[in-house]
């Protein structure tokens, strides 16, 4: 992607997991995702392939979501991902509702698209991707922040 366009996919015209798995195989530093959701089988393995290939990856899940999905834990503990989990703004009675991604700190992957079967086989969403870097610094000081307040499990 030239060094300032802005994309956005629909799902409606085709797999936005597709690119996201693209971008994480492709990574070749970091990788730091906020994410509501995750129980897509094939970005779950994208992440782990980044862990394998010893890429700094950071992944915050939210509190509650994390506790309500067995699935998510069991795929955490068995691909040993590190993450750690956060509240909203009033913690464990508000959402971390971030679906974003940061790949190198060149691009920001950010939309209504949840990492989950439900997104990418049944809803309408969108995934808008950035590589303006201020606003690629910006969700990157947004992870920072994240990250710092966030509790390890």
């Amino acid at each position: 992607m030239p060094k300032s366009e802005t994309r956005i996919l629909f799902s409606r015209s085709g797999s936005i997991a597709d690119f996201i798995e693209r971008s994480l195989l492709g990574a070749n530093r970091s990788i730091d995702a906020a994410l509501y959701r995750l129980d897509l089988p094939r970005l779950s393995r994208a992440l782990m392939e980044a862990r394998r290939r010893t890429l700094r990856l950071r992944l915050v899940f939210d509190w509650g979501k994390y506790h309500q999905t067995p699935e998510l834990r069991e795929t955490l503990a068995s691909h040993q991902l590190p993450f750690r989990l956060c509240g909203g703004r009033r913690d464990g009675a508000s959402k971390m509702h971030h679906k974003f991604a940061v790949v190198d700190g060149r691009m920001a992957l950010t939309g209504s698209y949840n990492w989950t079967k439900e997104s990418e086989l049944e809803n309408y969403e969108n995934l808008i991707i950035l590589s303006e870097p201020r606003l690629v610094e910006a969700y990157s000081r947004e992870f920072d922040s994240l990250w710092a307040m966030s509790k390890e499990v």
